[in-house]
């Protein structure tokens, strides 16, 4: 008999802490076991910055959740979120050790470990580093260099790295609340694995993960991440200048905005703006007074400065509106009523939203993108798969998170 495999995917947001459980058996497609989301403590634009509140959070949620599911919990698989967290191009260069000149796996592991032995200023630190192609005596455009021969190998790569004390606040959360860290996937490729697919990062794409606190970027080109970037806004920024604008209480502009926003505002004559409507959220709430064009003007402006400050990254990169495969967006911030056709005039590409796929009742909620795509990357490392959803040039890499997270472990 097949043995069931549970693996338990830990979003932790800056709004929202959401945990999901699958199970996996040989061959088969994963199975969602259980589900569930409360609110976050701890947490502050997508940076752990209450270690033993967000532990003490996460001990209570586990409980229930064990209690529920019946069965225990050791090891999750978690993001790690915040603008802390930067990408940058590098390049190792090693000479080949072996007589014979075949490129061994040590070979491979000392071209990538070259690749991430840069410079950074204090408490900044390489967490990972995703290959984009090797090149052997200068024949370039190489994906797997395992056994070809050569006598000088270079790896071109893009490494990852965050703030010291911000990894470690995270790893030693999750620590605390009597658990085990099996892998740390940055929030822009965990959603990227879930909502993304190998022809779309074939041909050039970018996700966009629009979070309560952050906004996340991961951009893909030729199969490989080619950039990666988190900013420090998000769809709580709209919800505050709502609540600023309007003159309401903020989980009430977070209503409103969810029931009766849209992230386009419809030009309409100067009259037209000062019509005010009389709207009631429940039964026993007195009615709000506001007018809908206030609103949605609000919700407008704040979502396209979210927007040019992805664009600004993708300018970095030599890649405004020329990613063939566009934008996908994703994240609850997602959700916003018309937010895909002003996306595709302020981006002038393809947009679309992104939901989870081969989940059940999952599939129609961008907002559970991260937590789906943490769960398969326990399947990857599973069945062996693509780690991360880098494909089959990434397959292990991902891994190295792991032994880097532990330099941080008590």
């Amino acid at each position: 008999m097949a043995k069931t495999h549970i693996i338990t995917g830990l979003d932790v947001g800056s709004s929202n802490i959401k945990i999901l459980l699958v199970s996996q058996e040989k061959e088969q497609e994963p199975q969602v076991v259980f589900q569930t989301k409360e609110s976050s403590t701890g947490i502050r634009r997508g940076v752990v910055v209450g270690v033993q509140e967000l532990s003490n959070t996460l001990t209570n949620i586990f409980s229930q959740v064990e209690e529920e599911a019946g069965f225990k919990i050791d090891s999750v698989f978690v993001n790690v979120d915040g603008g802390h967290i930067f990408s940058l191009p590098s390049r190792g260069t090693i000479a080949v050790s072996r007589a014979d000149q075949k490129i061994s796996e040590e070979d491979i592991s000392r071209v990538l470990q070259a690749a991430q032995t840069i410079s950074l200023p204090l408490n900044k630190e390489i967490f990972d580093a995703y290959p984009r192609e090797f090149i052997i005596d200068g024949e370039r455009g190489i994906k797997e260099a395992l056994g070809l021969q050569g006598v000088r190998l270079e790896a071109e790569v893009l490494v990852l790295g965050g703030f010291s004390p911000y990894l470690k606040n995270l790893s030693q959360a999750v620590l605390n609340s009597d658990l085990q860290v099996s892998d740390v996937i940055p929030s822009p490729m965990a959603a990227a694995r879930a909502v993304l697919t190998p022809r779309q990062k074939e041909l050039g794409v970018a996700v966009v993960d629009i979070g309560a606190g952050t906004t996340g970027l991961a951009v893909f080109e030729e199969g490989d991440l080619i950039h990666l970037a988190i900013l420090p806004m998000g769809s709580g920024n709209i919800t505050n200048d709502i609540a600023t604008g309007l003159k309401l209480d903020v989980d009430v502009a977070e209503r409103v905005k969810v029931e009766f926003g849209s992230a386009l505002a419809k030009r309409e004559k100067k009259s037209g703006s000062r019509i005010k409507e009389k709207i009631k959220l429940a039964e026993e709430e007195e009615p709000l007074v506001f007018s809908r064009k206030a609103l949605n003007r609000i919700i407008e402006i704040r979502t396209c400065e979210i927007f040019e400050e992805v664009q600004k990254e993708l300018k970095k990169i030599s890649k405004e509106k020329l990613l063939p495969a566009g934008i996908v967006l994703t994240g609850g911030g997602a959700k916003l009523s018309q937010i895909v056709e002003l996306a595709k005039r302020e981006f002038k590409l393809p947009c679309k939203i992104g939901k989870p796929r081969g989940f059940l009742d999952l599939e129609s909620d961008p907002a559970w993108a991260t937590a789906c795509g943490l769960v398969l990357g326990g399947v990857d490392d599973l069945t062996g798969e693509e780690s991360s959803g880098l494909g089959e040039f990434g397959k292990g890499i991902g891994s190295k998170i792991k032994k880097i997270f532990k330099t941080f472990l008590p």
